[in-house]
């Protein structure tokens, strides 16, 4: 299927690439298909840690995601079984998370959202976002200061 987007213009997605969010995303209810998007070209040299979460049916609606592992390796939510359900039953191994970001421009103001990620079943092709209760997971999480500490860790 052709779809457009709003960083990479009309692209061609496979219909297995097509995520659908039974409850929409916060803020954008509406809104149930989605994509994964990145940038092939850093993919190949592994520098692409930003993805983008596009929307299928809003072409405007574009968020950039993160894995949590890639900037907070500890990252591991409380979740309930019970807000899983929209999922289908994923086991564990089936589960992808991914963080929405902020990019100002001012780079070491950038911040993720560790309280909100969004979870999907990659086998069911399912996503929600689900509220976590950690209390020590902020929604204004920054991420340039966490890599900046991962850095100089494995510098050690």
């Amino acid at each position: 299927m052709k779809v457009v987007t709003k960083f990479f213009g009309e692209v061609e997605l496979d219909d297995n690439k097509v995520l659908e969010f039974p409850n929409g995303i916060i803020g954008f209810e509406d809104f149930k298909r989605y994509a994964i998007m990145f940038d092939e070209d850093k993919a190949e040299d592994g520098e692409a840690r930003i993805s983008w979460l596009q929307s299928l049916d809003e072409p405007a609606l574009a968020l950039p995601v993160v894995d949590p592992l890639a900037i907070v390796p500890e990252y591991a939510p409380m979740i309930e079984d019970e807000l899983l359900k929209p999922l289908g039953d994923p086991a564990d191994k089936d589960l992808v998370f991914l963080l929405a970001m902020t990019v100002p421009s001012d780079m070491t103001k950038v911040t993720a959202n560790m309280k909100a990620p969004f979870i999907i079943n990659v086998n069911a092709r399912k996503g929600a976002q689900i509220i976590v209760d950690n209390a020590d997971y902020p929604v204004r999480f920054n991420v340039y200061e966490s890599v900046q500490k991962m850095k100089e860790k494995a510098g050690e």
